[in-house]
């Protein structure tokens, strides 16, 4: 009685072996199915993100760009060089000296930029311009504007570096602070007729 038991065991477990390989093909398909789907959803977002990305750069480009243009225009100025200064500084425990370069630009005013504008589109004439007055320089009035403030310019430069130690000034913060005093007095002067826009240092020694 023992030996039919063991063939029905044996059928059972050669049907369950029979069965096995179409499950796992079935698994399997169904896993690399699974697979895919996600694999596509993944690529999908990463290009979805890529593209924003890109829309992202692009546009802070070209908004950057126009801001750019239209400083260039609004910066453009009168480069005013003031020369050398030799100045005594505030130091208590010691005498300190600063020999110094500064520049500075300054706005134009509208008519100015105008002035300057028609002057370079301007064509000459045919022939020699027999009895032409000759085209008037637009910076001509400038420099001699420039020339009445250069004392009060001076004056300023010389009272906010003088009370200034060798310390403050030894710093890029501490120039860029003096920078920013020169440039308040200065705009003072010119009380709203025309504006710094930077104040620039040449040499710069301290003894």
């Amino acid at each position: 009685m023992a030996k039919p038991t063991d063939n029905k065991d044996d059928k059972n477990l050669n049907k369950k072996v029979e069965l096995s390989p179409n499950l796992m093909i079935m698994i399997s398909n169904g896993v690399m199915l699974i697979i895919m789907i996600v694999s596509l959803f993944i690529m999908s977002m990463f290009i979805e993100s890529s593209f924003d990305k890109k829309i992202a750069l692009i546009a802070p480009q070209g908004e950057q760009g126009e801001v750019d243009e239209e400083a260039d225009t609004r910066q453009e100025g009168i480069l005013l060089d003031l020369g050398d200064f030799i100045l005594n500084l505030a130091d208590v425990n010691a005498r300190r000296y600063l020999k110094i370069g500064v520049a500075m630009e300054i706005t134009k005013t509208q008519e100015e930029i105008d002035a300057a504008s028609a002057a370079a589109s301007a064509k000459p004439s045919g022939g020699h311009g027999h009895g032409a007055a000759p085209a008037a320089d637009p910076n001509a009035n400038i420099a001699a504007e420039m020339e009445r403030h250069k004392p009060a310019i001076r004056d300023a430069i010389i009272s906010v570096l003088s009370n200034k130690t060798s310390d403050e000034l030894s710093t890029p913060t501490g120039k860029e602070i003096a920078k920013e005093e020169i440039l308040e007095m200065v705009n003072n002067i010119f009380e709203g007729q025309r504006e710094v826009i930077r104040v620039s240092f040449g040499q710069f020694i301290i003894q």
